[in-house]
């Protein structure tokens, strides 16, 4: 059964392109709402979450996880093999860049979290992938408390991406990595400002791409839960208007390994 977790509840968007392609998959979501956001925060308190967040899930029955969260994905990779070694872990930032170096024309753009565009992490693996490509990095911190407020097509957001994404625009970027797992919900905003032309790169599906192709297996159908940290009506609200449909949620406890 898949774990999924999130320092929130971006990683929903990777719970919805499961659900989207197997309605009865099986699975456990963590949204670390308590400590959210993670994109702020150093490495060290990043691993520290990860493997917190991990053990919660593993604890609850899953034999597989999904790092639905690209500040996870970018710091905390190795400290997870390290306290999981027998574990099957997918990130998100490996399958949006092997999409990205094999379809872009020569300049790509991301946008992501602070720390998972101050990793540097995503410049330096499409570079491995691909040398030679045009790379243009772009932090857009107040993307995910906009969609976390539900505010994914407000005049007050539509300014901010204006702002965030014109150094895009002046490169001409042709492809954009969406490196934060809230941002898919901005797509249309995301779209509208860079132009139609230019490829977006979910990470959600580029992640389940992989999960079909490797491990299909475990997308048998059983139980479906969802656990937050900070268990609040309005991360049930938005949990439920992004997933369109009524889900039970449950408080979780995070315990040191």
């Amino acid at each position: 059964m898949l774990g999924i977790f999130d320092s929130g509840i971006g990683g929903l968007t990777v719970v919805k392109e499961l659900l989207r392609r197997n309605p009865q998959a099986s699975f456990i979501y963590l949204g670390d709402t308590a400590r959210a956001p993670y994109g702020n925060k150093s490495k060290e308190t990043i691993e520290r979450y990860a493997v917190e967040d991990a053990h919660f899930l593993v604890s609850q029955g899953a034999d597989a996880l999904v790092v639905a969260c690209n500040s996870m994905s970018a710091y905390a990779m190795d400290a997870l093999h390290a306290a999981f070694p027998s574990i099957c872990i997918y990130e998100m930032i490996a399958p949006a860049v092997e999409i990205a170096a094999k379809t872009s024309r020569g300049r790509i753009g991301v946008i992501g979290t602070r720390a998972t565009v101050g990793s540097g992490v995503y410049a330096a693996r499409l570079r491995s992938a691909r040398p030679g490509l045009d790379i243009t990095s772009i932090a857009c911190p107040l993307f995910v408390p906009l969609v976390e407020e539900g505010m994914l097509d407000a005049r007050e957001t539509k300014m901010i991406a204006r702002r965030y994404l014109a150094p895009l625009v002046q490169k001409q970027v042709d492809t954009l990595i969406l490196g934060c797992t809230h941002y898919p919900l901005l797509t249309g905003v995301i779209q509208a400002r860079v132009g139609g032309r230019v490829k977006l790169i979910d990470s959600p599906c580029a992640v389940m791409n992989v999960i079909e192709r490797e491990d299909s297996g475990r997308l048998s159908a059983g139980v479906q839960r969802y656990y937050f940290t900070d268990n609040n009506v309005r991360s049930r609200e938005v949990a439920e208007k992004w997933l369109g449909r009524g889900i039970e949620t449950k408080f979780a406890v995070l315990t040191k390994p």
